[in-house]
């Protein structure tokens, strides 16, 4: 009697599994040190079986990025969703975005923190395509937190140029990536006792200088845009 067919639901949850384990693998030998025969042993299947689901390691690889980076979007978006007033939205949304370094570590090494192919390196591939879909999830998690600090100038009626925003975002995301890392990696328990206790004053710390470079942003502007206008 034939198999029966695997349903759409069984299909997802085998792939979910395979992601599962090919990312705990990752982290525990890197990139390079991963293989498919590896994660078959692991998985206690044949190397052919995962085939049957992934072209190979770069589109398994290329798989696990994408499902990070929309695991951080849906995050973010409902820490945004939780609040109206623009500024609590941002807190919430870099809290979450914080959040998911710390919980989702092994995923935000691999998204954030590692040296590993990115989409250049598969431009002219035939994983072109699966890495243009993971350079758009990651791209889309830029954009939301681009379009949040943006609505916190407009309720102040600061017109902020985009190229500063992005120049802000850039900053930020440094500061709070160092503190993610740096308790990832356990480096700042040496210059610490209790560096996770830090997260709400660094939160703050941060949210603080971003407000206050956008109005600086829009001073300056200002000021240029008035001695334009005297000469």
């Amino acid at each position: 009697m034939p198999k029966k067919p695997r349903t759409e639901e069984e299909i997802e949850e085998i792939k979910a599994n395979i992601l599962h384990h090919a990312l705990e693998l990752i982290n525990q030998g890197g990139f390079e040190g991963f293989s498919m025969r590896k994660l078959a042993r692991r998985l206690g299947v044949s190397v052919v079986t995962i085939y049957s689901y992934y072209k190979n390691k770069d589109d398994l690889y290329l798989a696990i990025l994408t499902k990070g980076f929309e695991k951080l979007y849906h995050a973010c978006h409902d820490a945004c969703e939780s609040e109206k007033e623009p500024y609590a939205r941002l807190r919430k949304m870099v809290l979450a975005y914080v959040d998911f370094g710390f919980d989702s570590s092994n995923f935000y090494n691999l998204m954030f923190t590692w040296h590993v192919p990115k989409y250049e390196d598969y431009v002219g591939t035939p994983l072109e395509n699966a890495a243009a879909i993971e350079l758009n999830a990651g791209l889309q998690v830029r954009t939301f937190f681009l379009k949040a600090i943006r609505e916190y100038a407009d309720i102040h009626n600061l017109q902020v140029k985009d190229e500063d925003i992005e120049f802000y975002l850039i900053v930020f995301w440094s500061l709070l990536h160092g503190f993610i890392a740096g308790n990832n990696n356990k480096i700042l328990s040496y210059m610490h006792d209790n560096p996770l206790g830090l997260k709400e004053r660094i939160l703050e710390f941060v949210l603080e200088r971003m407000a206050l470079s956008v109005m600086a942003s829009y001073d300056n502007q200002s000021r240029r845009e008035k001695g334009e206008d005297h000469e």
